[in-house]
């Protein structure tokens, strides 16, 4: 496995398996030796339609023979277009397109506390969720609630109050004359898949517009299809004053949306922008994605694609004494019950399947939306094996 690449010229900041990728189709990556590999990560729950789709070439080769980028102080198609299919498909009324997810979120927190200081006498707090995550801002990383990120690069954005994820008690008390906002995801992926569920959704939603605050939903992770519903708002019937995407928007292209109720849009000019922000071409792969997921056809294979999996996790986890399967549609978790998740992901690796472990006890599972079920099959086939291996040593 071990490639004869250097690798001294890339700044050190995750590790990484000596293997370089060179290409991709679908579920399935090979290396620069020729090795294929069943990919259950997809960038994090980013490519969508699978490695290097049809959908997205055609975009890009038909947006870049037209207009790549121009200034964002002007409008462009491609940028119109995809703000309008989010607006339609969410029931918000503006769009800010942005390259990454932390930008989205960073975007979104300013918008909260410019909307708290014009309507809420200077209020700026956010309540957030312990073990959430938001990003890699200084902004985003203090929205966020991992405990290792605790000490890290002081002094810290003020202004985040934690409490636990489906704790409605613990949110109400949190709320003071000083909050605008509760910001939280659908599922928090980065924790190890564990969902805000329908009632505390529902119940939130009630308490913010009776408190007079917004709720901001990261749908980062869980937006554009991963759950099989196009937004995971969806399912608890809500919808949010602020939402962000990114990762499936683009499908495997920088790309991310602030997406805002009129109500809360508030940014004067000069509050928000940047150099990339809406281009064209990123903008087209966006509308061939979204135009794509929100097919019901395509939905509803998500939702069965997505049982499936769940039915092969849980016939793992009954055969090798693992614990729950959580999470919707193709964002799913496999409780090992043992701290072994990190010896399972390397003998997976060696064996050609490409898994993530959020959490030392867990296994989290985005593979393509496109999935298919030979695929799923040839997975959970290849994860029996290297469980009873890890067992066994």
């Amino acid at each position: 496995m071990t490639s004869t690449a250097n690798f001294d010229s890339v700044m050190d900041i995750a590790p990484r398996p000596p293997i370089v990728f060179v290409g991709g189709e679908g579920s399935w990556l090979t290396d620069s030796e020729g090795r294929f590999y069943l990919d259950f990560i997809q960038g994090w729950a980013v490519n969508c339609l699978g490695h290097s789709p049809k959908p997205i070439l055609d975009a890009l080769a038909r947006q870049a023979a037209r207009l790549i980028n121009c200034s964002p102080a002007f409008y462009n198609d491609q940028m119109i277009r995809l703000s309008d299919l989010l607006t339609k498909h969410s029931g918000l009324h503006q769009v800010f397109l942005a390259n990454s997810g932390a930008e989205a979120n960073e975007g979104a927190i300013k918008l909260a506390r410019k909307w708290g200081a014009r309507h809420r006498d200077g209020a700026y707090e956010i309540v957030t969720m312990d073990h959430g995550f938001h990003g890699r801002t200084l902004a985003t990383m203090a929205a966020s609630g991992k405990a290792q990120w605790e000490r890290l690069y002081e002094p810290k954005v003020s202004g985040f109050v934690k409490v636990e994820l489906n704790d409605l008690a613990a949110a109400e008390a949190a709320i003071t004359p000083r909050t605008v906002a509760v910001m939280l995801e659908p599922i928090q992926g980065e924790a190890g898949v564990f969902e805000a569920d329908v009632p505390f959704l529902r119940a939130l939603r009630a308490l913010t517009r009776e408190r007079g605050i917004l709720l901001i939903l990261d749908e980062i992770q869980t937006g554009i299809g991963r759950t099989g519903r196009l937004f995971g708002f969806e399912h608890a019937g809500v919808t949010p004053d602020i939402m962000t995407l990114a990762k499936g928007l683009g499908g495997g292209v920088p790309l991310a949306a602030l997406v805002a109720h009129r109500d809360a849009c508030c940014f004067e000019y000069g509050d928000q922008g940047g150099t990339f922000c809406g281009n064209p071409i990123m903008a087209a792969v966006g509308c061939a994605v979204v135009e794509t997921v929100a097919q019901p056809e395509f939905l509803a294979r998500v939702r069965e694609a997505g049982a499936r999996l769940a039915q092969r996790l849980a016939a793992l986890s009954a055969r090798h004494g693992g614990g729950e399967v959580r999470g919707k549609g193709l964002l799913l978790a496999l409780d090992l019950k043992r701290d072994i998740a990190g010896a399972v992901v390397a003998q997976a690796l060696e064996r050609g399947l490409l898994l993530n472990a959020p959490r030392p006890d867990s296994l989290r599972f985005m593979p393509a939306l496109t999935v298919s079920d030979a695929e799923i099959d040839r997975m959970s086939d290849i994860l029996d094996g290297v469980l009873a291996g890890v067992a066994a040593s």
